[in-house]
């Protein structure tokens, strides 16, 4: 644990953190909220459906272009326009009484507009620490996300629940706002500019390791869907079963991206994650038990964040500076379209097999998730002994004062 102590000492690292979690904690707020309130505007948990998938694509076609945009007009200044017209789309969907079309309508802004802090920070951290630190922040960067999933969901349950699904909303505005503020304040993004990459748009994808991350990414956090869709099936919504189930399930992620974090990464360590997760969730679809999925669940989160770190890491090594915002980019748009086909897997075969289908799904996604590494092994890079920081770009990269 001394390498997170180092890491949390280095100047800057504790606050990017901090503000990146803060900016970015309402996704783990929204798609609850926008749930919970479309159904009660509507009386349809249908058309509320419709309003999260048009909010989803947004996000998975803006994710690689608002992160390549960053190297064109600059980080700051891409986060504080999208951050103006995301928060403004949100804040629309909370107070206005709109027919199902015009949520979609802003519901697809709102996606299409949302900041891309995570690219950022992402093409920040290797510019903050040496490159042993490298690997150990990208883990420990995996396992403080938890908090969002984690907490989001329980703020906005209880919020919508206690006071309104509009209050709900706001709530996560304001976050976003603060958050986004804190952020595009920071010191480093002042310093650190991104070139402006000489490659057509998508071109980065066409790298072995990104289309790995990207892929290894999209069934990972399909799985993560999928069980969080059974869980929720086995439990139902009124009980604290479910919550709690899913908290310890996150809670694995933390533990094992704190233990595994300084591991160092070679070609088999993306496979030997994932086949932790597949392991756990494998065991968990035996038995529709509190205690059974509790312990199991925790044995699959114990893969997630190390692995996640792997994902971060290979990227990270094997591109230019000035296209790594766009890799983190496609990476996130994989994560995003795998949680909506988990989810929706999950749902039909919850339909037609009962809650353990979603655990079956789940088990076959995270079993893909770890066959795929094994078979791209040759194209997943040896970070043993070597640094994970992105390739230099043949110009230097300017360092501006804050």
């Amino acid at each position: 644990m001394g390498s997170y102590s180092d890491l949390l000492r280095t100047s800057g690292v504790a606050r990017i953190i901090a503000a990146q979690l803060t900016a970015r904690f309402p996704s783990g707020m929204l798609s609850l909220a926008f749930l919970l309130h479309v159904e009660q505007q509507t009386g349809s948990y249908g058309a509320a459906g419709l309003v999260l998938a048009a909010t989803s694509i947004g996000q998975a076609v803006a994710g690689p272009m608002t992160s390549r945009l960053m190297g064109r007009f600059g980080m700051r200044r891409v986060l504080i326009t999208t951050l103006v017209i995301c928060v403004a789309a949100v804040i629309t969907i909370g107070v206005v009484p709109l027919t199902v079309p015009l949520y979609m309508t802003v519901g697809l802004v709102a996606g299409l507009a949302n900041p891309p802090v995570q690219p950022a920070v992402r093409t920040i951290y290797p510019k903050m620490v040496n490159s042993r630190q490298l690997t150990p922040l990208f883990s420990l960067d995996a396992s403080a996300q938890e908090i969002i999933w984690v907490v989001g969901p329980v703020v906005t349950t209880f919020v919508a629940v206690q006071i309104g699904t509009v209050w709900a909303i706001l709530l996560a505005a304001v976050l976003m706002v603060g958050g986004g503020i804190w952020f595009i304040s920071s010191p480093e993004l002042g310093r650190v500019r991104i070139p402006r990459s000489k490659r057509r748009f998508g071109v980065v994808l066409g790298r072995p390791p990104v289309l790995l991350a990207t892929v290894v990414g999209f069934l990972l956090i399909g799985a993560c869907a999928a069980i969080e869709a059974g869980v929720v099936a086995v439990f139902g919504h009124d009980g604290a079963e479910a919550g709690i189930v899913l908290a310890i399930f996150a809670a694995g992620s933390l533990a094992g991206g704190l233990f595994l974090g300084h591991v160092p990464i070679g070609p088999w360590s993306t496979a030997r994650r994932m086949f932790i997760v597949f392991a756990g969730t494998a065991l968990a679809a035996g038995l529709m038990d509190f205690w059974w999925l509790s312990a199991t669940l925790f044995i699959a989160g114990i893969g997630i964040a190390p692995a996640l770190a792997v994902l971060f890491a290979i990227v990270s090594a094997s591109v230019k500076f000035s296209d790594t915002a766009e890799a983190y980019g496609w990476v996130g748009t994989g994560q995003l379209i795998g949680a909506a086909l988990g989810s929706a897997l999950a749902g039909f075969l919850i339909d037609s097999s009962g809650p353990q289908g979603a655990f079956w799904a789940a088990a076959g996604l995270a079993l893909l998730g770890f066959i795929v590494p094994v078979l791209a092994r040759r194209w997943h890079p040896d970070l043993r002994g070597r640094d994970a920081s992105p390739i230099p770009d043949t110009e230097p990269v300017p360092m501006q004062p804050s």
